[in-house]
């Protein structure tokens, strides 16, 4: 038991990988790296309120959406992501 009163199990814990696997430098992968950089320094400032994202795997093959948000805004942030997608799909064909 820990001094705060809480024990520590561990036994669901994945263990990552030491290093990255090994990726070629990439401007776009440094574009999205910067992005998310900025917006994690806005969150640590508490300058934002909510945050949405839209993720294509790199075969352009699934597109995925994320946010975290206020309450107040998931409707409209839902809103955004889904004609960001779709967007997104027809752009490729």
């Amino acid at each position: 038991m820990s001094a705060i009163g809480y024990s520590l199990d561990t036994t669901n814990v994945v263990r990552l990988p030491a290093r990255a696997a090994d990726v070629e430098p990439d401007e776009n992968i440094a574009s999205i790296i910067a992005v998310l950089q900025e917006q994690l320094n806005l969150a640590r400032e508490g300058k934002l309120r909510s945050v949405a994202i839209v993720s294509v795997t790199a075969d352009g093959g699934a597109v995925g959406t994320q946010w975290s948000c206020t309450n107040g805004d998931i409707v409209s942030l839902i809103g955004k992501l889904s004609v960001l997608s779709h967007d997104l799909m027809a752009s490729r064909e």
